[in-house]
């Protein structure tokens, strides 16, 4: 399986989430709504547009003399390649301190979402051992 291209910035993933959002859209009708709010200039939507074509996380289809874009991947696919790809920078070469950190951060932020953890640890390694 080919590996996910994830957005390059907040813009790219703030086009995406339209896109998300719409499910189908042309250019003017993301830049109404993500580049005009941020003061951006057409082309610099058209072109994030066609950074998100280049990387395959968007479909562009010509209808008349314009494109309409529409997701190619689902939220769920972006989010776990952007964990992965935050993870696999913390852990880096001390994978015990940062998974420590990762824990005690975890906690910090919702001390029930240590539980969760906990839950899909043992889920992943039901699934793993055929139990």
């Amino acid at each position: 399986m080919k590996k996910l291209r994830l957005p390059g910035g907040d813009l790219e993933y703030k086009v995406l989430r339209t896109l998300w959002e719409l499910g189908t859209a042309s250019a003017p009708e993301i830049h109404a709504r993500v580049g005009e709010p941020a003061r951006l200039a057409y082309t610099t939507t058209a072109k994030v547009l066609d950074r998100l074509n280049t990387k395959e996380l968007v479909i562009r289809e010509r209808k008349g003399k314009s494109f309409l874009y529409r997701p190619k991947v689902e939220p769920r696919l972006v989010d776990h390649a952007s964990a992965r790809s935050m993870l696999d920078r913390l852990l880096g070469g001390r994978p015990r301190t940062a998974v420590a950190a990762l824990v005690e951060a975890v906690e910090s932020m919702d001390p029930r979402l240590l539980n969760e953890l906990e839950r899909a640890i043992v889920a992943r390694r039901r699934s793993q051992h055929g139990t």
